[in-house]
């Protein structure tokens, strides 16, 4: 009799999940998936229509999730979102890639996330230009938060009289605007300067480099620019060195002048042994924010060199460049040559003391002879 009852029991429980499973609540996928180009140098919207069925998941809350890179890239950008249109910047030198799907939560999905199918989508823009005309060396800094200078080299297969043109965008920009102010070398432009950027510091700058060769065009490229990770700042100032008593030597510098926080700079300090050899190894020292450090000489180790750079810190970018050394080498004084010195001062003092004497009694011998030939004043 047990065992008949657990077997019809087990039967039913067999049946009910296939027909829960039968009955499992699905949600199509988005319609007609598109990546547009509206004509921002790589900005590009993707957008979509929402699934056909809807309509009948009233009680349900409706999010897509949305999934896009650049062919070749291995990790995807992911976004949730309510919306039916999402937009960023991507480098069109290579294909991009979408899909988007409809995610169901809330009590029609009985406290789970129902999920659809992916719907995909591709963009790639048609070949343009002669091969091998475009730019190459691209490189880009941002000078002091204050200036962006870009420069490159022509393409290997440019014709002579290659003509190029740096074109660029950003949110709040309205159309892509041109260069004014370009770097030449020998009659061709091979950079430019964008002064005025700070709106654009925390958004995304999409450049187009192109131009134009008799009796075709050159094959464009595009970038796509973080330029708070492009800062190189001005070198540290007013390095000064000074030593305790205890033989500690106390180093003190200043954020540099201009564009750059303060707040947005770590430090990097470098110290040199004295020794015969040129090559003596450097030891270097990272600082966040502070703009002071202490070196302590009692293990008998005697310094040559100081010097400091500084490049924007983890709160402000993910990267940037390192400013230039405050100088080749900030000399720093042994306790022993302070000692030969002053003891050089000593002497010298000392010396130029008995030339003052012996030249004053030697004037004044030579004034007595000539006070005994003057004749007597009188009648």
């Amino acid at each position: 009799m047990g065992v008949w009852w657990v077997a019809a029991v087990s039967a039913l429980l067999v049946w009910c999940c296939k027909g829960s499973s039968a009955h499992r609540l699905s949600v199509d996928p988005p319609q007609d998936l598109q990546i547009v180009n509206p004509g921002l140098l790589g900005h590009l919207y993707m957008q979509w229509k929402p699934p056909l069925s809807l309509e009948a998941f009233n009680q349900c809350t409706v999010v897509y999730k949305l999934k896009y890179h650049n062919a070749g890239n291995t990790d995807w950008k992911v976004i949730f979102t309510k919306k039916l249109k999402y937009g960023d910047s991507f480098d069109l030198n290579r294909p991009v890639e979408a899909k988007v799907q409809t995610l169901l939560e809330g009590p029609c999905a009985n406290g789970s996330e129902v999920q659809s199918e992916w719907t995909h989508a591709s963009f790639q823009l048609p070949a343009q230009g002669a091969l091998e005309s475009r730019i190459q060396d691209f490189h880009c800094v941002y000078y002091d938060w204050e200036h962006l200078r870009c420069t490159w080299q022509p393409g290997r297969q440019a014709p002579p009289g290659a003509r190029y043109e740096l074109y660029y965008w950003y949110a709040g920009l309205g159309d892509p605007a041109q260069c004014h102010d370009y770097v030449w070398t020998r009659g061709k432009a091979t950079g430019c300067q964008l002064p005025n950027l700070r709106q654009a510091e925390y958004l995304d700058i999409t450049v187009c480099v192109n131009g134009s060769a008799e009796p075709a065009r050159l094959q464009p490229a595009y970038f796509v620019l973080k330029i708070k990770n492009l800062v190189k700042p001005p070198p540290p100032e007013r390095l000064v060195l000074s030593m305790s008593a205890s033989k500690e030597i106390h180093m003190q510098w200043s954020s540099p002048e201009g564009g750059t926080p303060p707040e947005c700079l770590e430090y990097e300090v470098q110290l040199q042994g004295s020794s015969s050899h040129a090559d003596t190894a450097w030891l270097s020292v990272s600082t966040q924010l502070e703009t002071s450090f202490i070196f302590s000489q009692a293990n008998g180790t005697h310094l040559s060199c100081v010097r400091v750079r500084g490049r924007t810190n983890i709160f402000c970018a993910d990267q940037g460049f390192w400013s230039d050394w405050t100088q080749e080498c900030f000399y720093v004084p042994r306790k022993d040559e302070k000692q030969l010195f002053i003891l050089v001062a000593v002497v010298l003092s000392f010396f130029s003391v008995i030339l003052a004497i012996i030249f004053a009694v030697h004037c004044k011998k030579r004034s007595l002879p000539a006070e005994k030939l003057q004749p007597p004043m009188g009648c």
